[in-house]
């Protein structure tokens, strides 16, 4: 699938009071229901229909799924029963415990709950079959709007659903985010944190566990008082190990919310606990501190209600803080604020974002690892110029998010691995070129390239100028991405793209013809045996002729030039409109092409007779033309093969098309300007 290049300037982050609504119509939620009220009818959505489209896109439904509306299921259906909580959550047959799990974080923080999830809706007389929640999408809020038919077996709801079998925010939510990535199917298997930040436009960052810093209790402690979401789970070391239960009752490769971090006195002292969820809303720990432990019946009936312990069968339970750090391995948090949790001192904080593409061929370079092709992708400068308070450096988290993988899954697409280099800038504006990556290490860079949607890391570096380079791990790897820069002080971002430049000698006038070199004469000889004595030839026999002198070139391999190139290069260079090239306005092409084939030679590299496509930047820039990454991610398109490869014919055409193109504009830049003297004169 081609990505286009997308404008990386840097925008403002998305305000939260603004969604922008995504039907199809381009009607909102309340015109949409108001619509329906009028008409007398319950919406239906046209745009994720009650079919198997909207469920699976690789296999057919395992089992015959019925649609039905929540009153067709249960007599008294509720949106929300005692408001929306954690424990409204319980799982279904769909492999989405990550995406359930930061719905149940989500439940902890009312404001941002009610952002997710409009609470004013309801079953009651206004009641027309329509509902909408709302997410946050790279840089902006969108408002999903759905029907509320849902996917049942034998009058039971099969995917997410509540304890109260009449409540149905969160099964109306989970349908809500997979219309948003395209089918119920799309959702198996994710990170906790992707969710999250859907659910707040937050920034997250994943601690190892066995790694975590001595004071992880207290940033624990904090995430939870700030409002953060945060999420767990067990690593796996197979597939096999995948939903394997441990003897002490938890599940492997699973998500899990933390809901509450506190400190309980025990036979005379404190001991630190912390609540977990199971998203399946049953399967709890078993071990110490677990629901029906021996430990509580040493702890006061008031401690026990101001923790909310109670001995039920929900998924939810207690367990120490040190057999916490035993039985799990990640840690993900996703913070509504950048604030570092490590700092006392919350802080305001400056967005940057920045939208932009790699694109096969010309943008997708791949890490460092592949030095022939990493200064091909996006780079964009970095301008830190106030030190934080009280400090040396500049702090800043850099947020580097691949777009829509989710919902490209039916196409085939994958998560790709994903990370950024940073480098100091050599002062100097542009595109930075292969020697400088050649001879200059990083400043700074991700911790690791990881298949996840998003990687983001906090760094600190004197102030000054930055140049980041996000990058797929691999190269010719086509995706959209967004890059997110948070400071703690003003920070100017720019995007080094080229601008759109064109700088071309002053064809050179023909020879006269007693002046001509000894390679002029063999042309005119050759012209005179095939034109006659009108010395004109046509774009058959112009591509005999250069052909012919090609072959006899020793250091080219190239292929033979087509007859496609050799009628452009008539249109480029006939002054008479007859269709055919007089024999001096041949010797003023051969002048150029005799340029356009030392430039091809120069950037390929290994004599094979056609170039990188990467290389196409600097070929051109060589010829003249200076281009931004629209306009050659679109000439790659067009002139490069399947390989990434430009072979000389594509090499030719392309030039002259741009010198076509740039006669053109010079020819309209005159006329405007005579224009505006004009208007001016008068």
């Amino acid at each position: 699938m081609p990505y286009l290049y997308q404008d990386s300037k840097p925008r403002p982050p998305a305000l939260p009071g603004a969604a922008r609504a995504t039907h199809s119509s381009g009607k909102g939620y309340e015109e949409l229901k108001q619509e329906c009220l009028r008409k007398g009818v319950l919406f239906e959505d046209p745009d994720f229909p009650a079919c198997n489209s909207s469920l699976f896109f690789s296999e057919k439904p395992p089992i015959p799924f019925i649609w039905k509306r929540p009153r067709d299921i249960v007599k008294d259906p509720k949106f929300t029963i005692g408001g929306a909580t954690r424990t409204d959550i319980c799982q279904g047959d769909l492999g989405d415990c990550w995406l359930l799990a930061a719905i149940a974080s989500l439940t902890l923080n009312e404001k941002t709950l009610s952002r997710v999830v409009p609470l004013d809706q309801n079953f009651g007389p206004d009641y027309a079959g329509i509902f909408h929640f709302q997410f946050w999408q790279h840089n902006e809020w969108v408002d999903v709007v759905i029907d509320d038919r849902l996917p049942t077996f034998k009058g039971r709801l099969v995917f997410l659903h509540s304890a109260e079998h009449n409540e149905f925010w969160s099964a109306l939510l989970e349908k809500a985010y997979a219309k948003l990535n395209g089918s119920y199917e799309a959702l198996k298997g994710g990170s906790t944190i992707e969710a999250m930040e859907d659910f707040t436009g937050g920034v997250g960052e994943m601690y190892e566990v066995k790694k975590a810093p001595d004071n992880f209790y207290e940033i624990l402690e904090k995430a939870l008082k700030r409002c953060s979401m945060v999420g767990c789970s067990i690593d796996t070391s197979s597939a096999a190990e995948s939903e394997a239960k441990t003897p002490f009752g938890l599940i492997k490769g699973h998500a899990y919310s933390v809901t509450g971090i506190d400190e309980v006195s025990y036979r005379g002292r404190q001991v630190q606990l912390i609540r977990i969820r199971n998203p399946w809303g049953q399967v709890e720990w078993n071990g110490p501190w677990s629901d029906n432990s021996l430990e509580w019946r040493s702890v006061s009936p008031s401690e026990q209600r101001r923790l909310s312990q109670a001995a039920l069968d929900d998924g939810e339970f207690w367990m120490k803080f040190e057999d916490f750090k035993v039985h799990f391995d990640k840690v993900e948090i996703c913070n509504l604020t950048p604030d570092a949790l490590e700092d006392s001192t919350a802080h305001k904080w400056e967005v940057t974002i920045h939208q932009g593409s790699w694109v096969r061929g010309s943008t997708a370079g791949g890490c460092r690892n592949f030095l022939e092709t990493f200064w091909t992708n996006p780079q964009i400068k970095l301008h830190l110029t106030e030190k934080d308070d009280g400090q040396d450096d500049c702090t800043f988290i850099a947020a580097l998010m691949q777009k829509d993988r989710r919902k490209l899954k039916k196409l085939g697409a994958e998560m790709l691995t994903i990370g950024y280099s940073i480098y100091e800038s050599p002062g100097r504006d542009g595109h930075l070129g292969k020697d400088f990556f050649r001879y200059h290490p990083s400043k700074a860079r991700s911790k690791t390239y990881i298949n996840l949607r998003e990687v983001s890391n906090r760094f600190k570096l004197p102030p000054g100028d930055y140049i980041l380079v996000p990058t797929t791990f691999e190269p010719h790897q086509e995706a959209d991405f967004c890059l997110r820069i948070f400071s703690e002080k003003k920070a100017i971002t720019e995007d080094l793209d080229e601008n759109v430049a064109i700088d071309l000698p002053e064809p050179p006038n023909p020879t006269p013809s007693s002046q001509e070199t000894e390679e002029e004469k063999q042309f005119r000889a050759l012209f005179e045996q095939i034109s006659g004595k009108d010395m004109e030839i046509a774009a058959e026999e112009l591509e005999y002729v250069l052909n012919a002198v090609l072959k006899k070139t020793k250091n080219i391999k190239f292929k033979n030039l087509s007859l496609i190139s050799c009628r452009n290069i008539i249109s480029l260079m006939d002054t008479s409109g007859n269709g055919k090239l007089e024999f001096n306005e041949f010797k003023v092409f051969w002048e150029k092409m005799k340029k356009w084939i030392n430039i091809f030679l120069q950037f390929d590299f290994d004599k094979s007779g056609s170039m990188s496509s990467y290389e196409l930047r600097s070929a051109l820039k060589a010829a003249g033309y200076q281009l931004n990454n629209y306009l050659l991610q679109l000439i790659v398109l067009r002139y490069s093969d399947e390989q990434f490869q430009v072979e000389f014919d594509d090499f030719l055409n392309c030039l002259i098309c741009l010198e076509n193109a740039s006669r053109v504009f010079q020819a309209l830049s005159v006329k405007n300007k005579d224009f505006i003297n004009l208007n001016i004169g008068e």
